[in-house]
């Protein structure tokens, strides 16, 4: 009984070690893994290519319509394809619950994007792409906040948090820029960011996916860098003298990820932060009208950058968006990439 004692102490050793490594060398960029998914084209009686996205671990495939020209087989679609996704969900059937958003990912704007010549099919088309996206990233936060919760619980009742909890701890604590034991200091920061906000900022930053940063750079919030190692673009229209770029994500859901850990994390936006502790604290729900009032240092127009935001909010009623959720028969990640 000693000898197997030790040896599964030993064990969890060895264990904790390895995920205590594999957090220095690779910290938690984000909650969940980064989809996965293999593209393959097939050839559909309508003239166009049936793209069977077949994800990884046997999981049922999606099945989406691109149009492109029947001219022969392809494993990946290029980009330079003018690729037009038929999204077929129904927003408003979404909004009145007789169904749910599909667990679809693009990793890019599709280019075809732009060639929409009607304004409410663009604006359909860019909200379809991007609103799963958020709630992908605000299903990932609400895991780790449902955790941190568990653990106040437990501390309160003086119940000793095991050595991979607190594991976990050191690694948010890090990440957030928090006390390793500051769990109400991480439970404020650690929630999500309503999809009307989301949506408004992706829309008005990216000019409703039209902008050359998200269509270069999968810049979708236009995030500034002043890091010489961090990769990005250069605006055109840069003053003389700055030195910023417009950072570039590897696909839209890293960009999403890294505007919501940029409120939940920066000091320019501890305001929006109170604002939003204060309307959990209130039993009130999350408003992303009264939220914008937290973001004006997000935009050196200040004050005129939030009366822009709640325009948009409020004449796409975004806020309808607000309570829609993903489906559930499926919690892993279905990505296009």
């Amino acid at each position: 009984m000693m000898n197997f004692e030790r040896s599964a102490l030993a064990l969890v050793g060895v264990l904790t070690a390895g995920l205590f490594t594999v957090s220095l060398v690779d910290p938690a960029s984000r909650e969940t893994a980064a989809p996965q998914a293999v593209i393959k084209a097939q050839a559909a009686d309508s003239g166009v290519y049936r793209l069977v996205a077949s994800v990884k671990d046997g999981l049922t495939p999606l099945k989406i319509d691109f149009t492109l020209p029947v001219t022969k087989d392809l494993d990946v679609v290029p980009e330079e394809d003018q690729v037009l996704v038929h999204l077929s969900y129904d927003l408003d059937a979404v909004v009145k619950g007789e169904s749910q958003v599909p667990r679809l990912f693009l990793a890019s704007l599709p280019p075809a994007l732009t060639k929409i010549r009607e304004t409410k099919e663009r604006k359909s088309a860019f909200l379809k792409t991007v609103l799963p996206l958020v709630l992908q990233v605000n299903e990932e936060i609400l895991a780790s906040r449902k955790r941190l919760w568990d653990l106040r619980y437990r501390q309160s009742l003086g119940q000793r948090i095991g050595p991979a909890d607190r594991l976990w701890l050191v690694v948010m604590a890090e990440r957030y820029g928090l006390a390793r034991d500051d769990l109400d200091g991480l439970i404020e920061r650690v929630d999500v960011i309503v999809p009307s906000l989301a949506l408004a900022q992706a829309a008005t930053e990216s000019g409703w996916g039209t902008s050359r940063f998200v269509r270069e750079g999968n810049a979708m919030f236009g995030e500034w860098t002043f890091s010489k190692s961090t990769q990005g673009l250069i605006p055109l229209d840069r003053d003389a003298g700055r030195t910023h770029k417009i950072r570039v994500f590897d696909s839209l859901i890293d960009s999403v990820r890294s505007y919501a850990w940029n409120l939940n994390t920066h000091r320019a936006y501890e305001e929006f932060r109170k604002i939003r502790q204060s309307l959990r604290a209130n039993g009130a729900p999350l408003d992303g009208m009264v939220l914008a009032g937290g973001l004006l240092k997000y935009s050196e127009r200040g004050a005129e950058y939030v009366d822009v935001i709640r325009s948009m909010i409020s004449a796409n009623d975004l806020r309808r968006l607000d309570d829609v959720r993903l489906l559930e028969e499926d919690a892993t990640p279905h990505p296009i990439i």
